[in-house]
């Protein structure tokens, strides 16, 4: 059996993100999921998508559209929805035990449904649970700032 310092010896990033993730607060996965959601919409990375949101998941759009997860993460692998960047700055999270909410305003640079490429003042209204010890997006909804 190794001990933890024989572990960071060996590979310290490794070990140290293990360890830095058990002592994380509620507060800052979620800050971490919201962060890790837009870096995995800008290389369309659906495996991380499918992770980070739960399987009933719902987005409305700003125009009223609702989109399932499947939908949604569909939409982000064909192109019909283009993410390039997103600038964080500002992210309200309010948690009660397993749910909470995060109200997130980023800068987005996006093309979407065949329009030009714009940066957006994106803010996201998320509804998550935790199940498994694993916080996740229930529902999304968009509007500007």
């Amino acid at each position: 059996m190794l001990s933890v310092a024989a572990c960071q010896s060996r590979n310290p990033s490794v070990s140290q993100q293990t360890l830095s993730d058990k002592k994380m607060s509620d507060k800052e996965q979620i800050e971490t999921l919201y962060r890790e959601m837009y870096e995995a919409m800008v290389r369309k990375d659906t495996a991380t998508l499918n992770r980070v949101h739960a399987d009933n998941f719902v987005l409305t759009h700003m125009t009223g559209m609702h989109q399932s997860k499947q939908e949604y993460i569909r939409a982000i692998a064909n192109g019909t929805l283009n993410y390039y960047s997103a600038e964080h700055e500002q992210m309200d999270i309010k948690v009660d035990g397993n749910h909470a909410t995060l109200t997130g305003r980023s800068r987005v640079n996006a093309a979407v449904f065949g329009g030009g490429r714009h940066t957006w003042r994106l803010q996201l209204y998320f509804n998550l649970v935790k199940e498994d010890g694993k916080w996740r997006f229930m529902a999304a909804r968009a509007s500007t700032y």
